[in-house]
């Protein structure tokens, strides 16, 4: 027997109880959805870290009592036979206490010691020494003890020179700490020891066996361990258990990692990819299947799960990220906590000892303050600074919708699943049989979710015109052409490759209306759906003649127009969108001799941020300059909008853009008429109105210039985006349609684009944007609005917008975002610059003063 207990193996003598049956709340919520035993250390259930220890005693008959979550252990660890155990469960109906449920458990024993565990605690105690003193001192219970320095919070087991309890003391004050051997729960047990306890009814083995047994003089033992324990009983301690695991203060073995050196302290799971730029600071442990970007910086003593995003300068130090959490571009964890599936968004700052729980999502620019807890699938909305634990309540966003259409991470807030439903419900406000055209982007995650959309509209009972991959502006045009009933597309939101956009739009190819938003929202959280008979369902028709029906109104409107005397030479950087495969013929067709860049349709490439559009516009305007061509010109948002670089390399873009075709109008139709955004310069809208043209201003967003072209007939609206709506042609952003009436302008007065730009005034508009908290930001505008009267001339359309002498200044609280937009107009650069700052302060200052 000395040999087996000396090679640590302890099959034939005993069976091993695994107490699993715990809720441990006070690790909520990491406990909100699992059983305590399931909770991972070191990307492992703390569970399987108590099987792996009785294996390594040669422990293989395990027996686990369950109570709450009870199927979660089940369904992980099932017969054991994927852990080389024979686990069997005894599961209880109500409580029954530490003792109770173990006599719940007899019928399994097998008349052996039973070696009692907790399921929820991390240990690496040799059992087998434990065992041994067991035998030696012919006890019917032993106890395993830790000395814990501060053991206030565990009972405290009194034992004299040779190791009889004499006393216990649960949870003593520290009058009473005659000891600091604090009680483990681990406990070795001979059978007739069950004897002491009735069967059904609750029992516990510190309040009730124990002192029973010293009652009856009955021999139980406190064996001392060496080596590591720790109760994960707080959100402290499994930070704790984390570091220690790490740092190999426990001897337990980490499985499914590769060590990247020996002894490095940087674990890494299978199939993860690291960028080279990534600082991994040891200890650091990476589990399988994830993607760690460029810049990030990780550990010391974190921990990140299988299948985790994190993306670039993100950084994660002594903290723990469960599976599947995405961790945005430059966010921050301080010694947080981040459970499964949590998305946390860029900018977002988790400050110290907060916890983020299952499936919740902290939006952008969001800060946990320290000790925070957010319950799961809570949603912090951006820009938020949270002080208070968000438990009950569910803080979604306020409306599904955005300004554009729903919008999401892809793969990750926009799923199939989502798409199903979203679709689901779009088809619902239909009548059966309503013609539905559904189109995409290049992109991978485009072509996942317009699969998904168009499984749920035929579900509806509603027939699908496919458009597949399509620039914007075709398949806005062929919904209309088409008299299809609307039309749903999934793509790339412009402005970030990781955002999906799914945009609902009408019969006239522009956005639903808000009420008809609000039907489709209701439907998709009440999740009500139409779902058709079987031999009713939708069918799928590929969508044919689409780009013929665009080029066909595209030419019947331009044709017949003035050709240049010349052809015209036009570098054309197609920003890898779908227009390079059908627009050079078009602009033959023109007369324009056009050459071809990035002309190949991948989304993935296409520029979205200001920095990579400005880089395109220098290497056009290097290569017009270069080859002297008469102008360049870049597509953007999938077809949408447009900036311009003239023979000199000049970009002409936004404002100056929309004064040169506006300008070009009114000289052959001195009473044409425009509308432009409230942000448009009021120097602009003088000099049209001065030519006799008529001037509309719109809400700065792209859904109301839309709405004005439709309700009020203008020539031209456009925005300060390079987005150029001609209703000639169609009520949206149409920039291929844009580019050729440009050319057909210039080409009617002979006209170069630089000299329209000289003879045009100067624009003097300067920006800021301030961050403003969302609960102060009602307030913020409310005084503004109140300080406004003091102004002559004070416009509301949307915002504040303050005249005064030769200036004006616009406030303009964001829908979206918590920030303030301050746009002005002076007499010269600097004093607009002055005017914006004035402002910027003043918004700062009421909204320090309300926080």
């Amino acid at each position: 027997m000395e040999s087996d207990f000396e090679n640590k193996d302890l099959s034939q003598y005993a069976t091993a109880v695994v107490m699993a049956g715990g809720k441990g709340s006070r690790l909520a919520p990491l406990t909100t959805n699992r059983p305590k035993p399931m909770v991972p250390i070191a990307n492992r259930p703390m569970m399987e870290h108590i099987i792996d220890l009785l294996k390594s005693h040669g422990i293989r008959k395990v027996v686990a009592t369950v109570h709450y979550l009870a199927d979660e252990i089940q369904a992980h660890f099932g017969d054991g036979l994927d852990f080389d155990i024979d686990l069997a469960y005894a599961i209880e109906n109500q409580p029954l206490g530490t003792a109770g449920s173990v006599k719940n458990a007899e019928e399994f024993f097998e008349g052996k010691s039973l070696v009692i565990i907790s399921g929820d605690a991390l240990t690496d105690c040799d059992l087998s020494a434990a065992y041994q003193y067991h035998r030696e001192k012919k006890s019917l219970a032993t106890l395993v003890l830790y000395r814990d320095p501060n053991p206030l919070e565990y009972g405290v087991v009194i034992t004299d020179e040779n190791g009889k309890v004499t006393r216990f003391l649960e949870k003593p004050r520290w009058g009473e700490v005659f000891s600091d051997a604090v009680n483990t729960g681990i406990y070795i047990i001979e059978p007739e020891v069950l004897d002491l306890i009735k069967p059904g009814e609750e029992c516990d083995w510190s309040a009730d066996v124990f002192p029973k047994m010293l009652a009856e003089d009955m021999p139980i033992y406190g064996y001392t361990m060496d080596g590591y324990w720790c109760d994960v009983g707080s959100l402290a301690q499994y930070r704790e258990a984390q570091e220690a695991t790490l740092s190999g203060r426990v001897d337990l073995p980490i499985f499914g990692m590769n060590e990247l050196l020996p002894t490095s302290g940087i674990y890494i799971g299978k199939n993860s990819q690291i960028d080279e730029t990534v600082v991994l600071k040891p200890p650091v442990m990476i589990g399988s299947n994830c993607r760690i970007k460029d810049g990030a910086v990780i550990g010391p003593y974190t921990v990140i799960g299988d299948n985790t995003l994190v993306e670039e300068r993100a950084l994660a130090e002594r903290s723990v990220c469960w599976d599947n959490v995405y961790l945005g571009h430059s966010s921050a964890l301080h010694s947080a906590i981040v459970c499964s599936r949590a998305i946390i968004k860029r900018d977002c700052v988790l400050r110290e000892e907060s916890v983020v729980g299952d499936r919740a999502t902290i939006d952008a620019g969001s800060t946990i303050r320290t000790k925070i807890k957010i319950w799961p699938d809570k949603v912090v909305e951006r820009g938020s600074t949270v002080t208070v634990s968000l438990i009950w309540g569910n803080r979604w966003r306020g409306n599904l919708f955005r300004d554009l259409g729903v919008a999401g991470l892809s793969n990750l807030e926009i799923t199939p699943e989502i798409a199903c439903r979203l679709a689901s419900a779009f088809g619902t406000v239909f009548p059966a049989r309503t013609r539905i055209v559904t189109s995409r982007d290049s992109t991978r995650s485009s072509r996942m979710i317009k699969r998904a959309l168009i499984s749920s509209l035929l579900s509806a009972g509603c027939d699908v015109l496919d458009l597949r991959s399509m620039a914007i502006p075709v398949s806005r045009h062929f919904i209309k052409a088409s008299g299809a009933g609307g039309a749903i597309t999934a793509r790339k939101l412009p402005s970030n490759r990781r955002v999906t956009l799914i945009e609902m739009l009408d019969s006239q190819g522009t956005y639903i209306s808000r009420s008809l938003e609000r039907k489709i929202e209701s439907n998709f959280y009440r999740e009500d759906y139409r779902r058709a008979d079987a031999d009713d369902l939708g069918q799928i028709e590929f969508a044919s003649r689409a780009v013929e029906g665009y080029q066909s109104d595209f030419f019947h409107l331009l044709e017949n127009n003035p050709r240049p005397k010349r052809p015209l030479k036009v570098v054309v950087d197609y920003g890898y969108t779908a227009l390079g495969a059908i627009y050079p013929a078009m602009l033959s067709r023109l007369g324009v001799d056009s050459m071809s860049l990035n002309a190949f349709d991948d989304a993935k490439k296409s520029p979205r941020t200001e920095q990579e559009i400005q880089s395109h516009l220098q290497q056009l305007a290097t290569i017009v300059k270069s080859t002297e061509y008469d102008m360049g010109v870049l597509f953007t948002s999938d077809g949408e909008r447009l900036s311009v670089v003239d023979s000199k390399g000049q970009t002409v873009f936004g404002h100056t853009l929309y004064a040169a075709l506006s300008r070009l109008i009114i000289q052959a139709n001195p009473a044409a008429s425009f509308a432009m955004s409230v942000t448009a310069p009021e120097r602009m809208e003088n000099e049209l109105s001065k030519a006799g043209a008529t001037v509309l201003r719109s809400k700065a967003d792209p859904r109301s210039l839309m709405e004005i072209t439709i309700s009020s007939g203008v020539d031209l609206a456009g925005d300060e985006y390079g987005g150029f709506i001609f209703p000639e042609m169609q009520n949206a952003f149409d920039a291929p349609y844009c580019f050729g009436k440009l050319v057909t302008l210039l080409a009617r007065e002979n006209a170069k684009l630089e000299d329209v730009v000289a003879s045009l005034p100067r624009f003097h508009m300067a920006y800021q944007s301030v961050r403003v908290p969302w609960e102060n930001k009602g307030t913020v505008m409310r005084i503004l609005s109140e300080e406004s009267r003091a102004y002559d001339k004070v416009e509301m359309v949307d915002g504040i917008k303050i005249f005064d002498k030769d200036s004006w200044a616009l406030i303009l609280p964001d829908s979206l975002e918590p920030i303030f937009h301050v746009y002005t107009e002076s007499e010269s650069d600097t004093a607009s610059n002055n005017l914006a700052g004035e402002y910027a302060k003043r918004i700062n200052t009421l909204s320090e003063s309300e926080g």
